[in-house]
């Protein structure tokens, strides 16, 4: 179909007209995005520029499912993270976002080494890291709205600076990584936490330092003691499992049946 033709039943703003287009352009995604994503270029009817953005975003959302299915089937026990968290995001219409997360991060990065330069010890470094992301950036707990599963998505929590324990360490993480700094997450139980060497802190409450005591006292609220195995380091593969749970347990909540069994299908070859 030409994009003249497109256009012109895009621009009409018929529901019915829109959603038999859409159903046939989303039939071979690979053959219409690059004439849809010369169109979006050209168009200046706001209408059109509308309809055009949500059909490439769900061309590739499409797309980022099939790619999750390979990235699932063979994630390596310590893979990156990050890829395979932007592309979780992605699967969920997050495209543009997803595509401004590299070089966002890298920006924060650069301002963390800079900051870094003088420091000698980790407990100063989780300080430094603590007030740029938990502190200028606004980077915190999304306790209003906990089980949002934007939540869960790399790319809108970059977005949005809001998260839930695990997505925030992620963000530490990453940051990190750019200015040296070997962050690890540490799936405490009921909250999941980050530590650099053997400080702990808590990146859903702004980067909080944690000592044995505080992590004693959050186990003590379910009944448990505080043991070693429960500050162990959880993998890139636990990382990308455990977000994928959130989200599954999110979907089941809500009743997002197909959202929920996509989400079911990649933790399956996770824990193959």
């Amino acid at each position: 179909m030409k994009t003249e033709a497109i256009a012109r039943l895009l621009r009409d703003n018929d529901p019915a007209t829109v959603a038999l287009l859409r159903d046939q352009l989303l039939e071979d995604p690979e053959a219409h995005a690059p004439p849809l994503r010369e169109l979006l270029a050209q168009t200046d009817d706001a209408v059109v520029t509308r309809h055009l953005r949500s059909l490439l975003s769900a061309m590739d959302a499409r797309a980022a499912a099939e790619e999750m299915n390979l990235t699932c089937q063979f994630f390596a026990e310590e893979g990156d993270i990050e890829p395979a968290l932007l592309l979780l995001g992605r699967c969920f219409g997050t495209e543009r976002a997803a595509q401004e997360a590299g070089p966002q991060l890298d920006e924060w990065g650069r301002e963390l080494t800079a900051r870094l330069a003088s420091t000698t010890d980790d407990e100063t470094r989780v300080s430094v890291l603590a007030g740029l992301l938990g502190g200028e950036l606004g980077f915190r707990g999304n306790a209003d709205d906990y089980y949002a599963p934007e939540n869960s998505l790399l790319p809108l929590v970059l977005e949005t600076r809001l998260g839930i324990p695990i997505s925030l360490t992620v963000v530490y993480q990453l940051v990190g990584r750019r200015a040296g700094l070997r962050i690890d997450g540490v799936n405490l139980p009921g909250h999941f936490i980050a530590r650099l060497g053997d400080v702990l802190f808590d990146p859903f409450h702004g980067g909080r330092r944690l000592t044995a005591s505080d992590c004693e006292m959050l186990l003590r609220r379910q009944g448990l003691r505080l043991d070693a195995r429960h500050l162990q380091v959880a993998t890139p593969r636990r990382v990308l499992m455990r977000s994928l749970a959130n989200l599954h347990f999110i979907f089941e909540e809500s009743g997002r049946q197909v959202e929920r069994d996509r989400v079911a299908g990649w933790l399956q070859k996770l824990e193959r």
